[in-house]
């Protein structure tokens, strides 16, 4: 779920205490996680965070929050990213308890004006690891397809954590608890020739490097950026990079080296802070 605009005021450095009160259950059905979250954190749909009323603090505190050190999302699918961390309670909360659910969330920006917000469809699951403290894992769900992101999204997010109970208007939301980058799926290219080739001769490359567009759904060209031809020969495992080049005003590659041996030719990119590494699959030249 994606979230915009400006967030409620936050209770202490990190502690989010004010929401919207949940819409009436229909008799014995089950709450929706994502559904009361959502108002939890002052938001309707995926429009913007809305005027809250106040709320007591569930007293629920999260620490050791750990997640992968980017999440690589591409145009379509729905990419999941695993979230750990211990949640420490007090009386007022009682874990499993079909009335009260927690869960990560990951948000850019600041986090009384974050630029989007994110977090699971799902809430966590949690073990008792004491009286007081119990270890959970849970998920961060986006949905590129659904318009959860755009391009401005790449970059640096923060982890938080939110915890509910269904039947009151008691909440807790901590912030600051991690970072992660959420980067655009990037792809590269190659292709080697001619094929085969006398030694001596010259070897073009050429290729592409595009990234995932948000917007539009679509791979478009990642322009101007440095990317290294590598060669490996054959019958070894290492590539070595040959030279760098620049990709053009559309994402182009073009490259030329002399033919020295049979191997494998490569472009590969180091990766920005929004946009993943990635290499392109070796290109076989025969030499003769």
């Amino acid at each position: 779920m994606r979230i915009r605009a400006t967030v409620a005021a936050v209770s202490g450095a990190l502690a989010l205490s004010a929401f919207v009160a949940p819409a009436a259950q229909a008799d014995n059905a089950a709450p929706s996680y994502k559904a009361e979250a959502s108002k939890v954190l002052g938001t309707s749909g995926r429009t913007t965070f809305g005027a809250t009323t106040a709320a007591d603090d569930l007293g629920v505190t999260f620490s050791n929050f750990k997640i992968a050190s980017a999440v690589k999302v591409g145009t379509t699918n729905d990419v999941s990213t695993t979230v750990t961390y211990t949640l420490t309670h007090g009386a007022d909360y009682v874990l499993n308890s079909d009335d009260y659910d927690n869960g990560p969330l990951i948000y850019k920006g600041s986090s009384d004006d974050p630029d989007n917000m994110l977090f699971g469809t799902k809430p966590a699951t949690c073990t008792a690891t004491s009286s007081t403290t119990a270890s959970c894992k849970g998920l961060v769900d986006i949905h590129p397809a659904d318009g959860d992101l755009v391009n401005s999204d790449a970059g640096t997010w923060s982890g938080g954590a939110v915890a509910i109970q269904y039947s009151s208007d008691d909440s807790s939301v901590s912030f600051g608890l991690g970072t992660t980058k959420v980067q655009r799926y990037s792809k590269l290219t190659v292709n080697a020739g001619p094929e085969p080739v006398v030694k001596g001769r010259t070897i073009t490359s050429t290729g592409k490097l595009s990234r995932a567009n948000w917007e539009d759904n679509k791979y478009h060209g990642y322009t101007n950026q440095p990317v290294k031809l590598q060669f490996r020969k054959a019958g070894t495992s290492t590539y070595t990079t040959i030279k760098t080049v620049t990709s053009d005003s559309t994402g182009n590659l073009k490259a030329t080296a002399t033919a020295v041996s049979d191997g494998y030719w490569r472009f590969s990119f180091a990766g920005t802070t929004t946009t993943p590494a990635v290499s392109a699959t070796g290109d076989y030249v025969d030499v003769h």
